[in-house]
């Protein structure tokens, strides 16, 4: 698993490569995720079109980066999902939680429109 961020528009981006299914790639995910929250960060979109696989570890930590953000008043957005990982999300019926976008861009603007 690789993580890359940028920020844009005060919100981070985080290009995960990869599989995400166990232990060091979900808490990498998850130690990302709150040090962006420690620096003061509350806007993250998750781009998940090089993500080949992940499993309910992965689904917990985007779940509980979502609600830890919303607690500060931020939001946790997925973006650019694969047709497995969507697949995925439905089946779990996380479809219903997450807002999911077609491209990491749409994603950043949807903050700004708000």
């Amino acid at each position: 698993m690789k993580i890359r961020g940028e920020l844009k528009n005060d919100t981070a981006i985080l290009t995960l490569r990869g599989e995400l299914i166990h232990g060091p790639e979900t808490a990498a995910v998850d130690d990302y995720i709150k040090g962006l929250m420690a620096d003061g960060v509350k806007r993250v979109v998750v781009d998940l079109a090089k993500v080949k696989w992940l499993n309910s570890s992965a689904f917990e930590i985007l779940l509980e980066g979502l609600i830890s953000l919303r607690e500060v008043g931020g939001d946790l957005k997925l973006a650019c999902l694969t047709e497995r990982v969507e697949s995925l999300l439905m089946m779990t019926r996380l479809i219903s939680i997450f807002q999911i976008y077609e491209t990491k861009e749409r994603a950043v603007v949807s903050f700004i429109k708000g």
